[in-house]
């Protein structure tokens, strides 16, 4: 009996997520070593440029005390002669002392000024270095991580991809991985940037002035905490996001690769509701996001307010007291710019770090998945093969649980043999072709190739001794000769041709007007069931493999098509471990061993003649799905 989650126990899941969100973004940083130079560049530059940002403050209270103290100079100077020497015996100025000051403000002037273009300028300089490096470097980084995704989910079991949607994994791809890739080219450096000018202006502004300083000081733990918080409600929040986009991408895939369904059953307005309502719960969840982010910007505005309120007044006093010249209480004012602007920043970084670490959990989520079908420690490249497969003992159950598909299977194929899978719908036939190329592992048992365990030798170098015609045929876009070479690349046109006739393809090929260069569409859209088949059947027979599996591999073709292409598979059979699922009689009379499954057990196995005299449920297969085809065989 299931319980309903108790919020105690809620909260602690969501909080251990959320940790687990930061420590899988930290890793994700931790990428950015694969690219040092890149990144101690970018870092070196931005450093650059906020040393260059925080000295201005500094280089314009010079200018202002400069113009202020002239101003007073050039008052003294006004003085009459008849009252300087009063003036100086009361005052303690110094009219000569004045004059020369008064001499070099140009000078001085004119000097501070150049200091000031030079600093702007290397900052920009430097500013454009960071931002172009920074960039490069993210997406370098997203090259990367890209490469490692399409290489997992390439490498990953059927077992896999039985259970996870191909939008959620393409969003992962692409959508995921860019918000990983902003946050580390511009969140990561804007934190960064932020952090030298907080403390880099802290410092500065201790030693210039170190009570109106700390009336800033108890501002800063505050915001912080505030943030924080924030941080920690925004990251389960962008990954509800995340979870939402790739079910809109779902819908979107399913629907785009069966248009043709989709308007044959006119279900056009039921199907977009279905994706309206997709679009409008991410739309609800983006909106949730807006609305919690609308509290923060205008905290930081009130805080800064504040800070600036802080100063004019304290500042002013200081002034007022002489303790503080008005050029310093203008760098201090400047400098309070400084301070406020990395925590505005802090909003835009809390909002990228958010994404990225809802984003980077779900990648890694990927690269750490653990393959049900991998190669095993010391695992050897198979030689060649004469094609003997045993299977010993076999028992399969999908995802590890539930009622066996497969129990008790034993059989041996001799090399050269042809076997026949029959059964009903769900028998298991389809399965036992799965575990010969180790598509899907056995739970129990072990398949044996030339007497050695599949498990003990490597995947790729099983699978090239193998050729497959599964039932759901599968082209790639690109011509047809591409497509029959896709396990052999650098096959030459000779063995394409000699394969492509031996499907029965040739003929149909060469009536296109562009042969063999012609292209196929999206997944074949441009040819018929039939065509598609026999280019399929090409493809297989052009790896010239020891082991073959024709997956009800004529289904889609006519008797005539159908005939020629036995005619050539009986021909290049020979010599090959051929294991067929078909629903034409010739198949069946022409195999050497007939499998007969029922509820994943074989229960009879033999030739056509002894199964039709002995063994009932043969007969009933046979009449139920070949005996129409008898009369044309």
């Amino acid at each position: 009996m299931q319980h309903a989650e108790s919020p105690r126990r809620s909260r602690r899941r969501r909080k251990r997520g959320s940790g687990g969100s930061y420590k899988s973004l930290g890793r994700a940083i931790r990428y950015l070593w694969r690219y040092r130079r890149l990144t101690i560049f970018a870092t070196i530059a931005l450093i650059i440029a906020a040393s260059a940002q925080l000295a201005v403050p500094q280089l314009l209270q010079n200018i202002i005390d400069t113009i202020v103290n002239n101003a007073i100079n050039k008052a003294v100077l006004d003085i009459p002669e008849s009252f300087r020497q009063m003036a100086a015996e009361q005052f303690g100025l110094d009219f000569t002392a004045a004059q020369a000051e008064l001499d070099g403000a140009g000078v001085a002037l004119l000097w501070a000024g150049l200091a000031v273009v030079l600093f702007a300028v290397a900052r920009g300089i430097f500013t454009f270095a960071q931002t172009y490096l920074s960039q490069a470097l993210s997406q370098n980084i997203a090259f990367d991580l890209r490469n490692d995704l399409y290489a997992k989910i390439q490498r990953l079991s059927f077992s896999y991809h039985d259970k996870n949607r191909t939008g959620q994994l393409m969003i992962r791809a692409t959508d995921d991985v860019e918000r990983l890739r902003l946050f580390l080219g511009q969140g990561l450096l804007l934190a960064l940037q932020a952090f030298i000018l907080l403390i880099g202006t802290l410092i500065i502004l201790l030693a210039t002035n170190v009570k109106l300083t700390l009336v800033l000081l108890p501002v800063l733990p505050i915001t912080l905490v505030v943030f924080m918080f924030f941080a920690s409600i925004a990251q389960p929040l962008f990954r509800e996001v995340q979870q939402r986009l790739g079910k809109v991408n779902t819908i979107l895939q399913e629907n785009m690769a069966g248009l043709k369904v989709v308007k044959a059953f006119a279900t056009e307005p039921r199907e977009q509701k279905r994706f309206g309502d997709s679009i409008d719960h991410l739309l609800t969840q983006r909106i949730k996001i807006s609305r919690v982010f609308s509290f923060l910007f205008p905290f930081i505005f009130l805080v800064m307010n504040l800070g600036q309120a802080a100063i004019l007044y304290f500042g002013g006093r200081q002034i007022l007291d002489s303790a503080l010249t008005l050029g310093e209480w203008q760098k201090f004012s400047l400098y309070l710019v400084f301070i406020f602007i990395p925590m505005a920043q802090l909003g835009m970084i809390i909002q990228l770090m958010a994404q990225a670490s809802a984003s980077a959990t779900r990648i890694f989520e990927i690269l750490d998945t653990k393959n049900d079908v991998a190669n095993k420690p010391g695992a050897v490249d198979l030689d060649v093969i004469d094609g003997r497969v045993e299977f010993k003992d076999i028992a399969f159950r999908y995802f590890s649980s539930g009622e066996p598909v497969l129990s008790d299977v034993n059989f041996v194929a001799e090399p050269g043999q042809t076997v026949a899978l029959l059964g009903s719908t769900g028998s298991g036939k389809s399965t036992i072709i799965n575990l010969i190329p180790r598509f899907y592992d056995a739970s129990q048992g072990a398949v044996l190739v030339d007497g050695r365990d599949a498990r003990d030798v490597t995947i790729e170098s099983l699978r090239r001794q193998i050729g497959i015609v599964l039932q759901e045929t599968t082209l790639f876009g690109g011509s047809i000769r591409e497509n029959i070479a896709f396990g052999r690349p650098d096959a030459n046109d000779a063995d394409i041709i000699a394969a492509a006739k031996a499907a029965a393809a040739h003929d149909f090929i060469m009536e296109f007007p562009e042969g063999y260069d012609t292209a196929v569409g999206e997944r074949g859209s441009t040819l018929s069931g039939g065509q598609k088949q026999r280019i399929a059947i090409a493809r297989a027979l052009l790896m010239n493999p020891r082991i073959l599996i024709l997956d009800d591999s004529t289904s889609s073709v006519d008797l005539n098509t159908e005939y020629q292409i036995q005619k050539a598979l009986d021909e290049l059979m020979a010599g090959r471990t051929s294991f067929v699922i078909a629903q034409r009689i010739s198949t069946v009379l022409n195999a050497d061993q007939i499998l007969v499954l029922d509820k994943g057990r074989i229960v009879d196995r033999g030739v056509h003649e002894e199964l039709m005299e002995r063994r009932p449920i043969y007969a009933e297969i046979y009449h139920s799905q070949l005996a129409d085809d008898v009369a044309l065989a």
